[in-house]
């Protein structure tokens, strides 16, 4: 029975550290497809997605991309239009490579911060030899979902407070030089009028002389 008892929380453990959560950020131009592969029929896909920033700081439309999700064999799972930020799960209907194609339509080149994670309870697939095991398998699963839900979670914040801040930065410098092409502006009309009345003065006296 100890025996047993050991084994299951190697087992369990060894769950606990294959699953992972897949992260990765990239810039895309036009279009730019990504790949995971889903090893059991029936696992929780979590997507995950927030464009970071654009390459102008004067670019803040809020024009979003295009992503589709397709299957094994390309067909479609899902779609999500005009987003900067979204989050979607689904169940694979059926193990193999599933592909995410994302699709910008702004000009401009977007940094995009995207995640993937695949959840698999593993102890479906095992028949437990001693019924008080079962239990604990459950227990011992939920706990890495939750796990690697928060972590996901983090992630999808984590982007989604650099976006904030890159917006804001650039915001701000954007104010800043419309301050300083403002107030360019109204020294050189200073300037200007000062001529013009200069020029209006020296006319005047010219002619009361004459």
């Amino acid at each position: 029975m100890r025996c047993k008892r050991i084994l299951t929380i190697a087992v369990v453990w060894s769950m606990l550290l294959i699953n992972e959560v897949v992260g990765i950020r990239f810039v895309i131009d036009r279009d730019e497809c990504l790949s995971h592969n889903v090893e059991y029929e029936g696992d929780n896909v979590h997507v995950a997605f927030v464009v970071i920033k654009s390459e102008t700081m004067w670019h803040f439309a809020e024009d979003g991309v295009d992503l589709v999700i397709k299957g094994p064999g390309d067909e479609h799972i899902h779609e999500l239009l005009d987003r900067t930020s979204e989050k979607y799960e689904f169940l694979a209907p059926r193990k193999g490579v599933y592909r995410f194609c994302f699709t910008n339509k702004s000009p401009h080149h977007e940094t995009i911060d995207f995640d993937v994670h695949v959840s698999h309870l593993a102890y479906h697939d095992q028949h437990a030899k001693d019924e008080h095991f079962t239990p604990l398998f459950e227990q011992i699963s939920r706990l890495e979902e939750a796990l690697y839900n928060i972590q996901f979670e983090q992630h999808w914040l984590e982007a989604e407070t650099d976006r904030q801040a890159i917006v804001n930065e650039g915001m701000s410098k954007r104010a800043v030089h419309k301050a300083i092409i403002e107030s360019a502006a109204l020294i050189g009309a200073s300037i200007l009028q000062v001529y013009l009345l200069r020029h209006l003065f020296e006319r005047k006296l010219r002619t009361s002389r004459v």
